[in-house]
């Protein structure tokens, strides 16, 4: 592969295994794309010139018969490149990868020329393409032919940019959902509330506009999960199987948030080797979920646990009754780690700009495993209350005050090794407990 000076258009010499009937080539053999159509420009006369268009959309050129000046410009927003030009002869051995938003052109250099080229998205008759006048390349030969419409596309100058894809990120009123609109600006992702994006039957969008899924819907009622079985796997587990075949469908990565429920707190720490071994009925729907999930080619489930952020949870509970001096019973049996919801938000960011291994990742605030009473202390403490007014009790013991609950992990331990291998390192819980009690 040779690069160019536009960036992340690419060169790829092919080779052509000739004899007395003629030759053969591999033309693609899964390099940089996924293609869905395969398209051929049959030229008939040297000298015919198409360009210069900018599609949404990869492609993989070539040539099967005669030669073709190729020619291109960037069109990208925000480019580094943006305006550069380059073109190169190429024949049957030679395959050029063009990126989205560049824009394509060529010249037929010998009579009965065809031009072919894959693409990773089909047209949209409604779409807003982008174009610029062949003008702006020096062809080798005089343009003979040329289309009605090629001869209006207006000069660099004035011509349409194609804005970079966006990410799409379901459930985006949720703790989650808010963290990550302080890591994305709405020109970098659309953010969908559930009334917006219902990712059980998710309304049409043209997905050329996207290249990547962030799924933080989901149904989180653990308890009530045990009574509506149906509700939460309908958003938990078959919905997750939309949008992986969404996915695959368009070549976008998909980005789905599991939970330490999925297994049974049987080990003190959760690698992402061990497998799902849920013990509640929201458990096994997040199972099936990270199973769904993976069906996408490209996918990141991401395993956390006892979020706090922007929203109801625990953390928010225990500052409230500290600040109403009300002494929580609280369990002290199940352990586990708090993680901070900027904290995912930032991981789950760094891993789509990394282009990081696809696969599942745990992610949580890091320090001390601790029991959730004494995540509650501390709180109190930071809310300059007695940690003292908080009452230690066994599961057991909780479900005889309050009434019984779906089962929970005694050891919810997420190992965050293969995340900090990735690059990243989320800070102490206790020093993001302190920065979230400072904001409220």
């Amino acid at each position: 592969m040779t690069p160019t000076p536009i960036d992340g258009l690419e060169i790829h010499p092919l080779t052509l295994h000739a004899d007395n009937r003629g030759w053969f080539k591999e033309n693609w053999s899964g390099q940089r794309l996924r293609p869905v159509q395969n398209n051929i420009s049959f030229n008939a006369r040297r000298g015919a010139t198409r360009g210069m268009h900018a599609e949404p959309w990869d492609k993989w050129v070539s040539v099967a018969t005669g030669r073709v000046f190729a020619a291109w410009v960037d069109l990208r927003e925000g480019s580094a490149t943006f305006g550069e030009k380059f073109g190169i002869e190429i024949g049957p051995d030679t395959a050029v990868f063009v990126p989205r938003g560049v824009a394509n052109g060529f010249q037929a250099l010998e009579d009965a020329t065809t031009y072919t080229y894959l693409v990773n998205a089909r047209y949209n008759p409604n779409g807003a393409y982008a174009y610029c006048s062949y003008g702006e390349i020096d062809w080798p030969l005089e343009p003979t032919e040329l289309s009605e419409a090629d001869q209006k596309h207006p000069p660099l100058a004035d011509a349409r940019t194609v804005p970079p894809r966006k990410i799409l990120v379901t459930g985006a009123n949720g703790q989650l959902g808010r963290a990550l609109r302080k890591v994305y600006s709405e020109r970098e992702a659309e953010f969908c509330t559930r009334a917006e994006f219902d990712i059980t039957a998710p309304p049409a969008r043209d997905w050329n506009e996207y290249h990547a899924i962030i799924n933080c819907a989901a149904y989180n009622d653990v308890n009530g999960a045990e009574q509506d079985r149906a509700g939460a796997w309908a958003v938990n587990a078959e919905a997750l199987a939309v949008l992986a075949r969404i996915a695959n469908e368009h070549s976008l990565t998909l980005v789905h948030v599991s939970s330490d429920y999925i297994f049974d707190g049987s080990v003190a720490v959760h690698s992402e080797e061990e497998l799902p071994s849920p013990l509640s009925a929201y458990g096994a729907s997040k199972a099936a979920g990270e199973t769904a999930a993976q069906v996408a080619h490209k996918h990141y489930v991401i395993r956390t646990s006892w979020v706090f952020g922007d929203g109801a949870n625990f953390m928010d509970t225990m500052a409230r009754l500290a600040a109403k001096g009300i002494s929580p019973s609280v369990v002290s049996d199940q352990r586990g780690r708090p993680t901070y919801a900027e904290d995912l938000a930032k991981g789950i960011a760094h891993l789509l700009a990394t282009g990081a291994e696809y696969g599942i990742y745990n992610i949580t605030s890091d320090g001390d495993a601790v029991g959730r009473d004494e995540i509650a202390m501390s709180v109190f403490i930071g809310m300059g209350a007695d940690p003292s007014d908080v009452t230690p009790v066994t599961t057991a013991q909780y479900a005889e005050l309050n009434g019984p609950e779906a089962p929970r992990p005694a050891e919810s331990t997420l190992s965050l090794d293969k995340i900090k291998t990735a690059g990243f390192a989320p800070r102490n819980w206790r020093a993001a407990l302190a920065i979230y009690l400072a904001l409220r």
